[in-house]
């Protein structure tokens, strides 16, 4: 069985791997909490989060936004409990939500999934 919660593995990045890799953007961040992949919320255009669950079976997940501390475990589709991940624990502060800047077009609510 895949471990579901690694503590002590730090965040892959600042922003969504995918995103940042193909110039896309993201509405909220989600950090695997098993090898600490960052990918884009299910709002998101290309809902990469649940793309890395998908194709790697790791189910926990914490936000990774500021501020934000709460884990889903995409297996039971509930909220989850875990501890402390590794640092830093969000995005950067300066950096906005949607992301990244630059990146956003501005008809931005037009592409979310709801």
């Amino acid at each position: 069985m895949t471990q579901t919660i690694n503590p002590d593995v730090p965040p892959s990045g600042p922003g969504c791997v995918e995103c940042l890799a193909d110039g896309g953007w993201w509405v909220h961040l989600r950090r695997c909490a098993a090898c600490g992949h960052v990918g884009c919320c299910d709002s998101s255009p290309g809902q990469h989060a649940t793309a890395h669950f998908t194709q790697t079976g790791h189910p926990v997940v914490q936000s990774y936004e500021p501020g934000e501390d709460w884990f889903w475990n995409y297996s039971t589709q509930d909220y989850a409990h875990g501890p402390a991940l590794a640092d830093p624990t969000s995005r950067p502060d300066d950096q906005p939500a949607p992301g990244p800047s630059g990146a956003v077009p501005s008809d931005w609510r037009d592409w979310i999934h709801r």
